[in-house]
């Protein structure tokens, strides 16, 4: 049993750090509750747009599906030369220890935050080109998944966790950021005991839905702020000093942290089916929030 530990614990460290990301399990998901929600008009639409694939120049990354939509914005970063520029776009981290600022660190526009704002107007406005719609839509379904991982906006002058090193249980190795972008995100998604991907009720969909993108980004900070560092540091005083550049993410931990994790994914996916429907809807473009 401990050499089957041992090379699972060996086998979870040589697979890249993207390949376990939330893009590979989490945004997949999101983009699966949204397609279950959204109506066939709106379907039938998204469907249309990416008949314009090929205006894209991205043969390497494809965008047919919502699934692939969900997933395309990491896929063309990996050609740094041509989208570098939109690296910034996946996040807005703000100091946890600090008043929250929905406005901060987004400056021109580049931040997650600001992008789904643009991307979701782009997508709405049926005079530019289905490609240039299509590519809207792809970013605005992924920003809109990454600005419900609470690490992408809840930070500790750590780059997100990224700089925290931490044990998931057994596994040795990881950060903190990884852990809630990888092996924690696919354990919320695939219990088989409550299943994420399905048609919501009309009171689910009031509980997971509302709010705009600042108010998303607010929720995330408050769950890094008021969870995620206190849980992994074993304190309620993480603003009160410098916290310890390595932890353990206890079985506890992850027990405390799997359901957090799995109403991000279904808040994430609900609000993405209310982008769409509201993009394809008819009457005037959405104004940007103040």
């Amino acid at each position: 049993m401990r050499g089957l530990l041992a090379a699972l614990c060996a086998f979870a460290l040589l697979i890249p750090a993207q390949a376990n990301a939330w893009g590979f399990y989490a945004h997949r998901t999101t983009a699966d509750i949204a397609e279950a929600n959204i109506s066939p008009a709106a379907r039938a639409e998204m469907r249309r747009l990416m008949r314009a694939e090929a205006g894209l120049g991205t043969p390497e990354c494809a965008l047919t599906s919502v699934q692939d939509a969900s997933t395309w914005p990491d896929c063309v970063r990996r050609s740094f030369w041509r989208w570098g520029y939109t690296a910034s776009w996946h996040y807005r981290t703000a100091p946890i220890c600090e008043a929250y600022n929905p406005r901060a660190n987004c400056s021109g526009g580049n931040c997650v935050t600001a992008q789904i704002e643009r991307n979701h107007r782009i997508l709405a406005d049926e005079s530019l080109p289905d490609h240039v719609r299509l590519q809207a839509l792809a970013f605005m379904v992924h920003f809109a998944g990454d600005v419900h991982m609470p690490l992408h906006s809840g930070d500790k002058n750590d780059r997100g966790g990224n700089d925290r090193e931490a044990d998931y249980g057994a596994v040795p190795g990881l950060n903190l950021h990884w852990i809630w972008d990888g092996p924690l995100a696919e354990r919320a998604v695939t219990d088989p005991a409550h299943p994420v991907v399905r048609r919501y009720s009309a009171a689910e969909l009031a509980d997971l839905g509302g709010g705009d993108a600042a108010d998303w980004g607010r929720e995330s900070w408050q769950i890094a702020r008021e969870f995620i560092y206190p849980t992994a540091f074993d304190t309620d005083e993480v603003c009160a000093g410098e916290l310890p550049m390595k932890t353990v993410y206890t079985e506890e931990d992850i027990a405390k942290s799997v359901p957090i994790a799995r109403r991000r994914v279904q808040q994430a996916g609900v609000r993405i089916a209310d982008l769409l429907e509201s993009a394809f809807a008819p009457g005037p473009l959405p104004e940007p929030s103040r």
